[in-house]
């Protein structure tokens, strides 16, 4: 049996959405639903939105970036933190003065600023090689501050790095593009998900909800589209998530071209819990219509079980589609 939708915009005679129902709102808010031409959701599941009118401090929420940032820009940002704290320390030894540092490494080490910022990475890493090292109350300070500043740097680069690695997150690949293919006499809207870590996720629940312009009053209207099922208590393999098109779907009697001129997005929504932390994981994601291929299907992802032992799925074929004659 399927599911019962949630209580969104209700569906009148017309498969879309009756001009005269309410527009429930998924949190996109009126001004949104009445912009045409954006896309509400990206495909990796960030909105299309911009905050202003915050300070700098609060726009920036550094702990949030570096916990959600990819890990090529967040080791950047960590290199480059990292240079510039000790070109700053560098800076500060060079303006105590050409005596603030002395030793036996002086020679080796090449010119003045170069000397100030290697002796700047010993002490920042609290190495300490001796052939160098401070001279004068100044020099000292500047030793001292660093230190401290190393050591709260080296603390705060470990906790985010172990957060980063710690922080459950859903790792779960959407194919590239939906299709509408037959299904049980008619048709359906499909599209398929793959888990691309080895960790399980139990009680996988997804809602897919149909976005639309309404031409009478040019705002974007909202529906749930029932599921053929809506939640997999286990997700090993892969899933093909099927919405059947029929008298009550919001796609029945539409055309590309409908779909087209209506601006319609299929919103996408995933949660279940991953056994590994015992905590609930989110992921989400959209299919715009020049992202749904008409009168095609899936191509089989399951592996020979002559070649394997045990039943298996080809993660690289999850956007593999074929036409239909």
């Amino acid at each position: 049996m399927t599911p019962s939708a949630p209580n969104l915009s209700p569906l009148a005679p017309d498969p879309v959405i009756a001009p005269g129902a309410r527009a429930n709102d998924l949190g996109f808010g009126t001004v949104v639903g009445r912009t045409r031409g954006q896309r509400l959701l990206n495909r990796d599941g960030s909105f299309n939105v911009v905050r202003a009118g915050l300070g700098l401090a609060e726009s920036l929420a550094p702990y949030h970036q570096l916990l959600t940032m990819s890990w090529p820009a967040f080791l950047g940002v960590v290199v480059l933190a990292y240079v510039v704290l000790n070109l700053l320390f560098a800076l500060a030894f060079v303006a105590c003065g050409p005596e603030a540092l002395l030793g036996p490494g002086l020679d080796m080490l090449g010119g003045r600023f170069a000397r100030a910022f290697y002796f700047s990475v010993q002490t920042f890493a609290t190495i300490g090689y001796g052939q160098i090292g401070p001279n004068g109350f100044l020099p000292n300070m500047v030793v001292t501050v660093e230190a401290l500043v190393g050591l709260m740097y080296q603390a705060l680069a470990t906790g985010i790095l172990f957060a980063r690695f710690a922080r459950p997150t859903a790792a779960i690949l959407f194919s590239g593009r939906a299709v509408i293919a037959p299904y049980n006499g008619g048709t359906a809207l499909m599209f398929r998900v793959a888990n691309r870590r080895r960790n399980e996720i139990i009680r996988l629940e997804a809602e897919v909800l149909y976005s639309a312009i309404d031409h009478e009053g040019g705002t974007r209207r909202y529906a749930a589209l029932p599921l053929e099922r809506n939640t997999v208590t286990f997700f090993p393999l892969a899933w093909t998530i099927v919405h059947p098109i029929d008298e009550n779907s919001p796609l029945f009697g539409r055309t590309q071209d409908d779909l087209h001129a209506r601006q319609v997005e299929i919103l996408v929504l995933l949660s279940g819990t991953d056994e590994t932390f015992a905590q609930t994981v989110h992921t989400r994601s959209s299919y715009r219509t020049e992202e749904i291929v008409w009168n095609a299907r899936f191509r089989p992802m399951f592996l020979s079980q002559e070649s394997h032992a045990s039943v298996g799925v080809d993660v690289s074929l999850l956007d593999e589609i074929e036409g239909l004659a």
